[in-house]
């Protein structure tokens, strides 16, 4: 975790007057977000549920710097992060934050642990403290057995926890999950959607995940919604 921009008693992520827009074509500016306000607590699981359409997969890549907003500021740990350069992004995108998608895009030529791996290596870690990593985190997802498997020989379930150990391999300070038991049939998606809450409790990091699954954004610390661009809570 990177304890340089850290900050005591900081938000672990807080998006002030988050604004994007985009022109399609010859068609009118699109305004996808408008003016959004967010923050997470350090250790706070927050569920984003939005519809389809709704800007979403745009909030959180901007969240997770991988995208720029028109206006508005991005802190991470209580700096102020919105006008970094993209090298010092890259370096925070490794260390502060870690993503899940809803297809496990894990590397087909790798093998589990390696998938957990490669993200320590390119971090800075040594070859030992990076496989000690990936087995302590494949152990914690009940998957030891399967490190060695590359993930065609692996069940979508167990593709989508090697994501899980992957994301979270370089100890991020913010996690953030975009629909990440989509892709899965309902029993499995509970089940792997229990493996990820025991992960983010017991590692102490943040979450915002967004998900379409009233069930599974019940089973976290706070709702919230987007719907024309802005973000409100869930009502009581």
């Amino acid at each position: 975790m990177n304890d340089q921009v850290s900050q005591a008693g900081a938000l672990a992520l807080e998006l002030k007057g988050i604004s994007k827009s985009y022109n399609r074509g010859s068609a009118a500016q699109v305004d996808v977000l408008r003016g959004v306000d967010l923050a997470l607590k350090p250790g706070e699981v927050v569920a984003l549920v939005a519809p389809s359409g709704a800007g979403k997969s745009t909030l959180l890549h901007i969240a997770g710097l991988l995208d720029t907003p028109d206006e508005g500021s991005l802190c991470i740990g209580g700096q102020d992060v919105t006008g970094l350069g993209e090298r010092a992004r890259t370096g925070l995108r490794r260390s502060d934050v870690g993503f899940i998608y809803q297809f496990h895009h894990l590397l087909p030529e790798f093998t589990a642990a390696e998938n957990i791996v490669l993200p320590q290596l390119a971090n800075g870690a040594s070859q030992k403290a990076a496989r000690a990593r990936a087995a302590e985190l494949l152990d914690l997802v009940g998957l030891s057995a399967r490190a060695g498997h590359r993930p065609a020989a692996m069940s979508g379930g167990e593709q989508q926890r090697v994501a899980f150990c992957r994301a979270l391999a370089n100890q991020p300070r913010v996690l953030l999950a975009d629909e990440p038991t989509g892709n899965l049939d309902p029993g499995t998606s509970d089940q792997v959607f229990g493996v990820l809450m025991d992960l983010v409790r017991s590692s102490g990091l943040s979450a915002l995940i967004a998900t379409h699954n009233l069930d599974l954004a019940a089973r976290m610390d706070r709702v919230l919604h987007l719907e024309d661009g802005a973000v409100a809570a869930a009502p009581q």
